[in-house]
Parts: structure tokens; sequence; C-alpha cells
């Protein structure tokens, strides 16, 4: 069963206004020929619009974060290498060692600026292991807290997202770790 999300913010619209190349159903549309053959993250880096548009809350030398737009809970955040890469094996070490410092950043600065009970780490590599944009790797950090799977996601088949993403991204880059 699919979920719905629902936004509960009392206090902003869900944000939509940037364009990837893809239509509603997620497949790449002909309106953008420079989209071909690149991924949905790079389009998204590529777009016209500030970070704040984009839901981008850091970019580093090597590695971005960014929120994600169809988030798990509010705060679901997303890091990801520069270079469109598939798989581990493919980051050269510097892009490896960037991507794992910036995920305990992203933990930190989710830790104090949601102020979340966990916090859930984990990569899809490939199609087979769930990943949906399997051709850009990037490392999911999704806050938790006691209680956010209740009756409305398990029985609602709706996610009540309590925060915009526009509030998230700016409490979480507010609580981003000073040198990160």
């Amino acid at each position: 069963m699919a979920l719905e999300h629902l936004w509960a913010t009392w206090r902003s619209a869900y944000v939509t206004g940037i364009t990837d190349g893809r239509d509603d159903s997620g497949v790449a549309s002909d309106a953008d020929p420079e989209a071909e053959g690149r991924t949905l993250f790079e389009r998204i880096l590529a777009a016209p619009g500030s970070d704040d548009d984009k839901q981008i809350v850091r970019r580093g030398q090597r590695c971005f974060v960014i929120l994600n737009r169809f988030p798990y809970t509010s705060g679901h955040l997303m890091v990801l290498p520069l270079r469109a890469v598939a798989e581990m094996e493919d980051l050269d070490p510097d892009e490896f060692a960037e991507l794992w410092a910036t995920v305990r950043d992203a933990v930190v600065a989710l830790k104090a600026g949601l102020a979340c009970d966990a916090v859930n780490v984990g990569i899809n590599l490939g199609t087979a292991a769930g990943g949906s944009q399997a051709d850009h790797l990037h490392v999911h950090c999704v806050p938790r807290w006691v209680g956010d799977a209740n009756f409305m996601t398990v029985a609602g088949g709706t996610r009540v997202l309590p925060v915009s993403l526009d509030e998230a991204r700016q409490r979480v880059r507010a609580a981003w770790p000073a040198g990160g």
C-alpha cells in the first residue's frame, strides 16, 4: 500500500517549485533536451533557482545534502556525492571520506535541529535493493521519534509531517556542526 503524505505545518505550503525533467509519473519528459543522460540529482543541481528553492541544506567540495521531497519523516535528508556514481566502489577516496563525514554531520544536525529520538542511516545500492534513483548513490538520514509510525501511518496509509520542508531545512542548516 502506497502511503499518502499529509503536511500538517499550519505555517507553510508544500514546496513544489523544483522541476527535474520528469512528469508526475516520474518519467523523464522531452521538455528538457539537456536532461537526457543526467540523473535526477544532477538535474536538480543544474536547475535554475537557489539552494533554498531546491531544498539543498549544504554543499561541500565533493558532496551535498538535500531534503527528500517525499520524506519518510520531517527532515529526511539525503547525502550525495556531487559526481553521479551508482556504486560505493566508484567513489574516489576523497569523495568517500567527505560523504561519510557529511553523513556524520547530518546526524548531528538532525538531532540538534529537530530534537529527534534517533536517526536511521541507510543506502539502497541498486534497484533490487529498493533504490528508486539507483544511478546516483545517496545516503538516507531519516530522523525518528518514538511513535512516529502511529495510527495514521499504519492504518490510515498517510504520513503526518508536522514540519515543512522549508522549516526543516532552516533548522537543520542552523544546527549544522561548525567546520562541517
